[in-house]
């Protein structure tokens, strides 16, 4: 696959970084390590069955839910699906699948049980969900503040075949930097790009200072864990993905503080599907400065 001839290169070649413009000198130590922070990165997106191969998301009715590519399916499928895949059923927030005698489909994980006919089926909302193979295709079932969807992945989806990796900022360890986390545990409204908005925990304010001036940033997570941010910035729609970015941050030193390196700074699910459902920043976690660090925009954008 030419996804797969690529990453090696891309490892050596530093994965796509744009040299123009480096500023002071960065610890060519440091730089090998966000590297291979971020060819791993690339290895999860390339996978088969990483956000390169979403292909649908579809809504699920209270009552059955006719799946497949043919006309007669209300839940209607790419082509690559059977006519008729079978059903799912809606009762109360829970699903079960009643396959078509004529389709083949296989639990992932469980495929020497051979395929199977019908299944109560286990949504992502407190868990790891079901997850159903046909063909190329694997499927399984969403739940988003009780609404339920059924995504749709394919194993051979052109956005995969042809990815070549994605274009970053220079690693620059000035975006390498120290915060406190300050105040107390608490909930932060999160929205979506479906317009939803959930009440996410959190375990306080990030706080730091950049070019002598401070900022601060809501992450969601546990008191004494690892932290998420979906943060905007003034690179948002020219440089960078118009809906912001995430970044994984470590949990608190002992003294309280932590580390955000914006180095680290990556693309949401959106930018390489229009079937995702990601978070967007929460109120407050726009910075008025341009964060040229991180993964640029890639593609056309959804």
């Amino acid at each position: 696959m030419k996804h797969q001839q690529i990453l090696p290169l891309a490892t050596a070649l530093g994965i796509l970084i744009v040299l123009a413009g480096c500023g002071r000198k960065t610890d060519p130590a440091y730089v090998a390590e966000v590297d291979q922070w971020h060819a791993t990165r690339l290895e999860r997106l390339s996978s088969e069955t990483g956000w390169l191969t979403l292909v649908g998301l579809h809504p699920l009715a209270d009552g059955r839910n006719v799946i497949g590519s043919g006309p007669e399916a209300g839940v209607r499928m790419i082509d690559k699906a059977p006519a008729l895949v079978g059903e799912i059923v809606v009762t109360s927030g829970k699903a079960a699948l009643l396959v078509d005698p004529d389709c083949e489909v296989l639990v992932v994980g469980r495929e020497d049980e051979g395929a199977v006919s019908s299944l109560i089926l286990a949504t992502d909302l407190l868990g790891p969900p079901t997850v159903l193979a046909c063909r190329s295709l694997v499927f399984y079932v969403i739940d988003r503040n009780g609404q339920l969807f059924l995504r749709v992945k394919d194993r051979e989806a052109a956005t995969l075949q042809n990815f070549t990796g994605i274009e970053r900022f220079p690693v620059d360890a000035r975006w390498r930097i120290t915060a406190r986390l300050e105040g107390e545990p608490g909930t932060v409204e999160v929205p979506d790009v479906l317009g939803n908005r959930s009440p996410s925990s959190t375990p306080g304010v990030l706080v730091f200072r950049l070019d002598g001036k401070e900022y601060r940033l809501t992450p969601t997570g546990e008191p004494g864990s690892p932290m998420f941010l979906v943060f905007g910035d003034a690179t948002n729609g020219p440089a960078t993905y118009p809906g912001g970015r995430f970044l994984t941050v470590d949990a608190p030193a002992a003294d309280g503080t932590v580390t955000i390196d914006f180095n680290r700074a990556y693309n949401p699910p959106c930018v390489f599907t229009a079937y995702a459902t990601c978070p967007l920043p929460s109120a407050g976690n726009t910075l008025p400065v341009a964060v040229e660090a991180g993964e640029r925009k890639w593609g056309q954008d959804h």
